[in-house]
């Protein structure tokens, strides 16, 4: 899975990247260095003209047919491979795809089928990044959700995940779906269509394309905040890593 996330770039420089419009709040965003659940991430979605915005949106899908958000628990990630058929997401696969932007994410060591983390004694968490420090787009679905009673519109997403590849695979099983910059316009383009295509881009991502290092406990609590959650413990592969 995907829990927690870096961004430090800021929205004029996203934008640019991916070459859309600024929607989102430029004096919101920010340096993030501890990205959690249940706050607003930006993200990159398309229109029906083809016009690309960036926007916010909170991280954690409340599908549109949700009746009371109070006690619904919310997808921070989807499984890519059940992502076109689960009926909390294959409309938003259908037809609200997203990238989201991040420097890197966090990932803490998972041993074996069970979930013990480094709360439990367990090395880890381990930070991933592009090895050439680029942007990462991950593969996103969004939707918008109305509240009823308050007419309070809600913009909500959840991150793609598939298999690990090897050099992931030593720390945990899973990992985000990588969208490559060839295939942004493929994944992006609105309104339903033949699936095939866009589950095939779905794939863990090359042996080489990430780097990691181990770093230190201050990340596991989502309110601290910084370049503290960055200082490096070790590489991975090395006596101190896994």
């Amino acid at each position: 899975m995907c829990g927690r996330m870096v961004l430090t770039r800021s929205a004029s420089e996203i934008a640019e990247t991916f070459e859309a419009e600024v929607g989102a709040d430029e004096t919101a965003t920010g340096p993030r260095f501890n990205v959690a659940p249940a706050q607003s991430i930006l993200a990159i979605r398309e229109d029906e003209e083809g016009s690309r915005e960036l926007v916010e949106l909170e991280w954690g899908l409340v599908p549109f047919w949700v009746k009371e958000r109070a006690g619904f628990r919310s997808s921070i990630n989807a499984r890519s491979e059940t992502v076109a058929t689960k009926p909390s997401f294959r409309a938003a696969f259908d037809r609200r795809r997203c990238l989201v932007p991040a420097d890197g994410f966090y990932e803490w060591e998972r041993r074996g089928k069970t979930k013990k983390t480094e709360q439990a004694g367990a090395p880890g968490p381990y930070f991933f990044s592009a090895r050439d420090r680029s942007l990462l787009a991950m593969a996103g679905i969004w939707e918008s959700w109305v509240d009823r009673a308050s007419g309070e519109v809600v913009e909500s997403c959840a991150l793609l995940t598939v298999a690990a590849n090897r050099f992931m695979g030593r720390i945990h099983h899973r990992m985000p779906a990588l969208i490559e910059k060839a295939d942004w316009g493929v994944w992006l383009a609105p309104g339903p269509g033949d699936p095939e295509p866009l589950l095939s881009l779905l794939q863990p991502a090359p042996e080489d394309r990430l780097d990691a290092v181990r770093v230190g406990r201050y990340v596991n609590q989502a309110r601290n905040e910084g370049p503290r959650c960055l200082e490096p413990l070790a590489e991975v592969g090395d006596s101190a890593g896994c």
